[in-house]
């Protein structure tokens, strides 16, 4: 049977403990393990300090030893956090960190697609937070993922410089768009009122809706002023897409050459689009290349549309959701601001190349 470590105060030490105790300007921490050091002075055992503190008997124990081995100053000052998981051994703890950035980032349990702090501390036999903080003094977080495709347009550089170039350097006398459609807009409505918003509690909203129809967006941003024409119909076909260009073409400055920037959706391709480009002379149409949407600075303010006025709206029919996104862009056309493109194409192939670099050496593994 282990028996509790004997204290035995001197007054100079019994005075600043038992200031600690008293004193408001204390942590609950060094206050709680003064009265801990205290009571054992008094003789009384670990189980019996617990139950009068309201605290574990082996938290009573832990202090009551530190105390014993090191004195006051053992227990004002911690020790370094995580410093019990490693020993006393630096080099140990350094291995066992090391461990971890490796089996966070080439291994996964058997049962998940990813560790957790616990099921790491549990395979590794350390604890969650020492696991948690190695991950976040590296910056790794297993519990998230993004999504990327790297673009296998064989003129990708051709078609990246052509787009750069238009937002770094546009040209004199000519008007910069980016046009797209933004699809399948949902008309959402919920099938019950939500509860708003209060303190201490969120706004809530049933977990299934209604559908009331779909509409599609087709919205030309200005590159240089942020503002933003747009326009819903029901269809997204070639049609649909002239008569916006045409109501774009209208306007402008017809002194002044327009660039528009476009994806490589079939309909931006369509023989008539190509006849009506060819009576236009001061229209071009230039296009990013595939899969690489981000280059299109529309799909910013499609981004921004979703997040304020459509993640959340309750729509009960078409006309409804058309209205509200038609006000947002009214709205946002008052005091427009444009985004501002600051990669130079070099920088974006250098990334790009890197990363099909990388995909390469995955794939010859």
């Amino acid at each position: 049977m282990r028996v509790a470590a004997k204290i035995t105060l001197s007054d100079s030490d019994k005075q600043i403990l038992e200031k600690n105790t008293n004193s408001r300007a204390v942590s609950i921490r060094l206050s709680e393990r003064s009265k801990i050091v205290l009571l054992s002075a008094e003789g009384l055992d670990n189980k019996d300090i617990a139950q009068r503190l309201n605290i574990p008997p082996n938290k009573v124990g832990l202090w009551r030893n530190r105390f014993a081995e090191g004195g006051i100053k053992s227990i004002i000052k911690d020790k370094p956090r995580g410093a019990n998981l490693g020993g006393k051994d630096t080099l140990k703890q350094a291995r066992l960190r090391k461990k971890i950035i490796e089996k966070t980032t080439q291994g996964k349990p058997d049962d998940a697609t990813h560790w957790s702090t616990r099921t790491l501390a549990e395979a590794l036999n350390t604890t969650h937070s020492f696991v948690h903080r190695v991950w976040k003094s590296v910056g790794l977080k297993p519990h998230l993922e993004k999504t990327f495709k790297v673009s296998n347009d064989p003129h990708f550089e051709e078609k990246l410089c052509d787009v750069v170039g238009l937002y770094l350097n546009p040209p004199e006398n000519a008007i910069v768009f980016c046009i797209d459609e933004k699809t399948s807009i949902q008309a959402l409505d919920r099938t019950q009122p939500g509860l708003p918003l209060k303190k201490g509690r969120c706004g809530t909203v049933t977990h299934d809706y209604k559908r009331n129809g779909t509409s599609t967006l087709f919205a030309a941003l200005d590159v240089a002023t942020g503002s933003v024409t747009g326009e819903c119909y029901q269809k997204h076909t070639h049609k649909e897409f002239l008569k916006f260009l045409k109501k774009v073409e209208s306007q402008t400055d017809k002194d002044k050459d327009l660039h528009i920037i476009v994806d490589n959706y079939s309909t931006h391709k369509h023989g008539k689009v190509q006849n009506w480009l060819r009576r236009n002379k001061h229209v071009f149409l230039h296009f990013i290349p595939t899969s690489s949407s981000w280059l299109n600075l529309v799909e910013r303010f499609f981004g921004m549309l979703t997040e304020k006025q459509l993640k959340r709206g309750i729509f009960t029919s078409v006309d409804e959701l058309e209205q509200k996104i038609i006000e947002y862009i009214d709205k946002n056309n008052k005091e427009p601001k444009p985004f501002v493109w600051t990669k130079s194409a070099e920088e974006i192939l250098e990334k790009v190349n890197r990363a099909r670099s990388t995909l390469d050496n995955i794939r010859s593994v």
